[in-house]
């Protein structure tokens, strides 16, 4: 195979932040860390217990610029647009018609940091498709998020994107993020490092916490 027909590989895997130290104006965004995925629920992962010291010692570093989304499933599938319903069809006992209120909760660890850290609800993948989140960020001075929570390849991903096209610098914790599929959050990875590198880097949350400064 000539060197024109070679698979795309991309820029190799950048080092953890090359994007230089945290901004003091950063937050740290963590993603649906509910019971509804933890192990026990269908859609638990098994990672997420696993992760939870990491992601509550970087909530607690600075609660007050911190924030955590919830995914709201709907009362019933008719509730949501599209192929929103052929989702909930499938997953009907993850509605809320059915659903233990609980299950939508914040595990204790980062419920006791709220507030000062806030709570942002979504219905959809994307913590950014309503404006709350976005307009707390403004309201905060944030220019760029520290990303942690479930799942690596699915609402991580999705409110990653829609934070690059705001313009924010994302910093993945590698060991502060998890998803059901190994492979899926493997990849990810991948491609985060590789494809968007000019705003995207990754770090390990003892490195992010040690350039990070002091609490505040």
């Amino acid at each position: 195979m000539s060197p024109s027909e070679q698979p795309y590989a991309g820029e190799p895997i950048k080092p953890p932040l090359h994007l230089g130290d945290p901004s003091p104006r950063m937050v740290h965004l963590c993603v649906d860390m509910q019971r509804i995925f933890f192990p026990g629920s269908p859609w638990g992962s098994p990672w997420t217990e696993r992760i939870l010291p990491t992601v509550a010692r970087i909530a607690a570093h600075s609660a007050e610029r911190a924030a955590f989304t919830r995914f709201i499933p709907p009362v019933c599938p008719t509730d949501m647009p599209g192929m929103w319903q052929r989702y909930y069809r499938r997953w009907e006992p993850m509605t809320r018609q059915h659903l233990d209120p609980e299950q939508l909760d914040l595990p204790s660890p980062l419920a006791a940091l709220v507030p000062p850290a806030v709570v942002v609800d979504k219905t959809t993948y994307s913590a950014f498709m309503l404006p709350e989140l976005h307009n707390w960020l403004r309201s905060v001075n944030a220019d760029s998020v520290a990303i942690t929570g479930a799942e690596t390849d699915v609402c991580i991903l999705a409110t990653v994107l829609g934070a690059v096209d705001y313009g924010y610098r994302v910093t993945i914790v590698v060991d502060g993020i998890c998803s059901s599929s190994d492979p899926g959050h493997e990849a990810l990875l991948e491609l985060y490092a590789k494809r968007f590198s000019e705003q995207i880097d990754t770090v390990e949350s003892d490195e992010l916490l040690d350039r990070w400064g002091p609490s505040r």
